[in-house]
C-alpha cells in the first residue's frame, strides 16, 4: 500500500473516503467545519440531533455528502482532549484502518487536523499513523495453502498544510521504513520451528545483504565457533540436529573508521527447555523465542531503508534448544568465549548462554554502545506484564536514551535496577558463576549474568519476553522492539548531524 501527503481544499479532493474528526460534545474539527460549510450545515445538523456526539471511538460513515468530490466521509469521534494519549490514538488508527479495510475502499484521505493525539508533533503523528495502519493491514499466510485475499485499500493520503508537507513526507519515509522492519520481524518470528532454524535465520541475513549494498554478512558455523572458544553458545545447541550459527551483519552508513553501535539478538529458534524440559502447554509459542533475533533483522532492514549516517553491527546468536542424549545437562560446566566458566544449573536458562558469547564477540568491534534484545525471562512478564520491555544497563545515559526513544516511538521500556547485591545470587561452588540465581528478581539476575560479559563497553539489555508476541485469538509476533531501536538510531543520527553542523 502507498502513503502520501496531500494539500489543498478538502472539498476538492478526489478519493473514495475522507476521514475527519469531531471532538467531544459535537465540536467540529477545522476540516469538519470546512465540509459542513460546503454541505450547507449537514454535519452540524447531525451533531445537533445527537447522531454524531464526538465520543471517543464513535464512527459514522456518510455517503454522498453535498459539496464534496469524495464519495464517502468517515466521521471519527476524537473524545475529550485529555483522552488523546498514545493508547487512544492507536485505537483510533486501528478502528479507522479496520473500517476502511472492511468497506472495500481503495483510497482514503486522513484529515484529522492533528487533533487525534495529545502530542502537538506533526512528524510523530504522521509517522505513527503509517506504522500503526501498516501493522493493522499485516497478514501472515506463508504457511497456509490458501493465500490471503489482496487488501483493496491501495492508497492512504494524509492531508497537511503546505508548511508541514516536507516534515510530513519525511515522517512517511521513516514510518514506512519502520513498518517494513516490523513486518519483516513479524514474518520471521511467526514461522514455525521446522522452517525457521538457525540456518534459515542465516539465509534471511544473507538475503538482506543481497537487497542492500550497505549491509555485509558473515556467518560463523559450529567449527569456527569451536575454534574461537564459544563454549556456552555451542552447549545450548548440542542436543539439536540443527547446527547453531553466529550471524554478523555490518551496516556501513558512515566512515569505515567510525566505531559502530551493536545490536545483539537472542535467536533460539525453538526452546523446549532442553533437559530441564518445559511443560507441554503452550510450548508451541516457544517458536517466538527468537524474537530478539527477529527484531535485529527488522531493525537492520529499517536502518538500510532510512540510510542513516551510522555504522551498526547486528549480531544474532542462533541455536535450537532440544533434549537429547548429547544435550547439555544440569550441573555441566562450560567455558565461554571470555574464558569465564559457567555452571549450568538449568538448561532452560539458555538465552543468556548464547548471548554471553555473542556479547563477548561484539567486543572485537570496539563498539560505541551495545544493546542486546532477548525474550529472556518469564519473570519479566510477572514484573511488567505485556506492556513494557524490561531495561537494564551499566550506563545510565544509554538507558535514558533508550527510555526516551521508547516513549517517543510508543514502544515503551521500563528500567529495572542492576545492583551489585543481586550478583551474589549467581555464586557457584564449582564455576565462576551459575547460569541462574533463583526465583527472586529473575529478570535482574539474568541481566547480572550478562553484565559480566559487557564490562568493556556501554551496554543495555532489553528483555522482550512480555511484548514479543501475543497469545490467544490474536496469537502472533508483534515486531517489538523495532520501533524503539529505530528511534534510538534516529536519535543518534540526529545528534551526530547536529554535531557535524556545529563544527
Amino acid at each position: 500500500m502507498d502513503f502520501e501527503i496531500v494539500n489543498g481544499p478538502v472539498t476538492e479532493l478526489e478519493t473514495d473516503c475522507i476521514v475527519i474528526g469531531i471532538e467531544a460534545e459535537g465540536k467540529l474539527s477545522p476540516t469538519a467545519a470546512e465540509i459542513d460549510k460546503a454541505a450547507g450545515g449537514y454535519l452540524n445538523e447531525l451533531t445537533t440531533s445527537g447522531d454524531l456526539t464526538g465520543k471517543a471511538g464513535e464512527q459514522q460513515m456518510l455517503f454522498k455528502v453535498p459539496g464534496l468530490n469524495a464519495r464517502r466521509v468517515l466521521v471519527i469521534g476524537l473524545g475529550k482532549a485529555e483522552e488523546r494519549k498514545d493508547r487512544h490514538y492507536r485505537k483510533l488508527v486501528t478502528a479507522i484502518t479496520g473500517t476502511l479495510k472492511r468497506s472495500g475502499i481503495a483510497s482514503a484521505v486522513i484529515a484529522l487536523d492533528g487533533l487525534a493525539s495529545d502530542q502537538d508533533d506533526t512528524y510523530r503523528q504522521t509517522r505513527q499513523f503509517v506504522e500503526w495502519c501498516s501493522a493493522e493491514l499485516y497478514q501472515y499466510d506463508a504457511t497456509k495453502s490458501k493465500k490471503a485475499d489482496p487488501i483493496k485499500l491501495e492508497k492512504v493520503a494524509l492531508l497537511l498544510s503546505e508548511d508541514d508537507t516536507e516534515l510530513g513526507e519525511g515522517a512517511l519515509l521513516d514510518g514506512v521504513a519502520i513498518a517494513n522492519g516490523v513486518s519483516a520481524a513479524r514474518d520471521v518470528a511467526n514461522l514455525p520451528g521446522n522452517i525457521c532454524t538457525p540456518s534459515y535465520l542465516a539465509e534471511r541475513a544473507i538475503a538482506l545483504a543481497e537487497n542492500y549494498e550497505t549491509i555485509k554478512v558473515e556467518i560463523l558455523d559450529e567449527a569456527q565457533m569451536e575454534e574461537l572458544g564459544m563454549g556456552a553458545l555451542l552447549a545450548v545447541g548440542r542436543g539439536s540436529s540443527q547446527p547453531s550459527r553466529l550471524i554478523v551483519m555490518r551496516y556501513t552508513g558512515a566512515d569505515k573508521e567510525e566505531q559502530p553501535h551493536a545490536l545483539v539478538g537472542k535467536g533460539i529458534t525453538f526452546d523446549t527447555g532442553g533437559i530441564s524440559l518445559k511443560p507441554g502447554a503452550d510450548m508451541d509459542e516457544m517458536k517466538f523465542d527468537m524474537g530478539g533475533a527477529a527484531s535485529v533483522l527488522g531493525t537492520m532492514e529499517t536502518l538500510a531503508e532510512m540510510h542513516l549516517p551510522l555504522n551498526v553491527v547486528g549480531i544474532i546468536a542462533a541455536a535450537e534448544n532440544m533434549p537429547a542424549g548429547n544435550a547439555v545437562k544440569p550441573g555441566d560446566i562450560v567455558t565461554t568465549l571470555s574464558g569465564k566458566t559457567v555452571e549450568i544449573l538449568n538448561t532452560d536458562a539458555e538465552g543468556r548462554l548464547v548471548l554471553c558469547d555473542a556479547l563477548s564477540y561484539a567486543e572485537r568491534y570496539n563498539p560505541q554502545s551495545v544493546i542486546d534484545i532477548a525474550t529472556l525471562t518469564g519473570a519479566c512478564i510477572i514484573a511488567l506484564g505485556h506492556q513494557a520491555t524490561g531495561l537494564l544497563s551499566n550506563d545510565q545515559a544509554l538507558a535514558d536514551s533508550l527510555l526516551d526513544a521508547g516513549e517517543y516511538a510508543a514502544d515503551r521500556a521500563w528500567q529495572l535496577p542492576l545492583w551489585d547485591e543481586f550478583q551474589e545470587q549467581l555464586d557457584s561452588n564449582f564455576a565462576d558463576m551459575a547460569n541462574i540465581g533463583g526465583r527472586p528478581g529473575g529478570t535482574i539476575t539474568a541481566a547480572c549474568f550478562l553484565s559480566r560479559f559487557t564490562e568493556q563497553y556501554r551496554w543495555a539489555h532489553l528483555d522482550i519476553a512480555g511484548v514479543a508476541w501475543k497469545s490467544g485469538k490474536q496469537k502472533g509476533a508483534t515486531g517489538r522492539c523495532v520501533p524503539l531501536l529505530a528511534q534510538y538510531l534516529l536519535d543518534l543520527a540526529e545528534q551526530k548531524e547536529g554535531g557535524d553542523d556545529a563544527e
